[in-house]
């Protein structure tokens, strides 16, 4: 077994276990230890860092619920792969995105054709029921794999070649947004065990939990589209970050 000097586990204001945690992040985000790598074992940290294997435990239990590490039952502990996170608050190319971080970005078309609105999803768009309505359903994917299922209804005012479109050499978003400037935004997340269909689509087990972003834009007064975005939770994650127009508009309740 490999020895290692014990670091300084001190006795300031920040508890061991937290130092502890410390210490394996420190290691992790300077390379020793890269994703997919297995780390010390419990044994190995306790003489690493000087503190009880209780202490130990619990920053590695802390750390794989925070994503930072896997632990697998007879193997050991790993180094978490980090998953790509999609802008929550803002409206990018799937494309785009999996370019801008290295990824081989391809996509499947498995429906691009005109419809007619359900009353709830004509209710959702502000339409007439029954209207009609152009729906594309496309599995995005990063070096092969299926990272987003995009369910999207489109409102043939504002697009109306939109089903004349090759969709694998420009996205549907990056279409639309050249046709017209987004003048407001909703979303919603849910988490969920995806249908059958999504999951097939997904490439994804029975098991494994979804995240649905559920998008409607609007150009000027009309609801231009009606969306929503499937992800696998074991491949992406969703996040934004947003800044208040003043601190005095944040309130708790």
């Amino acid at each position: 077994m490999k020895t290692r000097r014990a670091i300084n586990i001190s006795t300031d204001d920040i508890p061991r276990y937290q130092q502890v945690k410390d210490y394996i992040i420190d290691r992790i985000n300077s390379g020793a230890w890269q994703p997919g790598m297995k780390i010390d074992s419990e044994a190995e940290l306790v003489a690493a860092t000087g503190v009880s294997r209780m202490t130990v435990n619990r920053a590695l239990r802390e750390l794989t619920a925070e994503g930072r590490l896997t632990r697998m039952q007879g193997s050991g502990t790993f180094v978490a792969e980090q998953k790509p996170q999609s802008a929550l608050l803002e409206i990018h190319s799937i494309a785009q995105e999996i370019r801008e971080r290295g990824g081989k970005y391809s996509c499947e078309i498995h429906s691009l054709q005109e419809e007619k609105a359900r009353p709830d999803l004509a209710r959702a768009m502000s339409l007439a029921p029954y209207s009609t309505v152009y729906h594309s359903v496309i599995v995005h994917k990063d070096n092969g794999v299926p990272i987003q299922l995009s369910s999207r209804f489109i409102n043939p005012k504002i697009a109306p070649d939109y089903l004349k479109q090759d969709f694998t050499t420009i996205t549907p978003n990056e279409y639309l947004l050249s046709l017209a400037p987004i003048t407001s935004v909703e979303h919603v997340i849910e988490a969920l065990i995806a249908e059958p269909w999504v999951r097939d689509l997904l490439e994804i087990n029975s098991a494994e939990p979804c995240l649905a972003l559920h998008r409607k834009t609007w150009v000027g007064e009309v609801i231009a589209t009606c969306s929503t975005f499937y992800y696998p939770g074991s491949r992406y994650t969703l996040g934004g970050r947003f800044t208040p127009p003043s601190a005095g508009s944040i309130g708790i309740s």
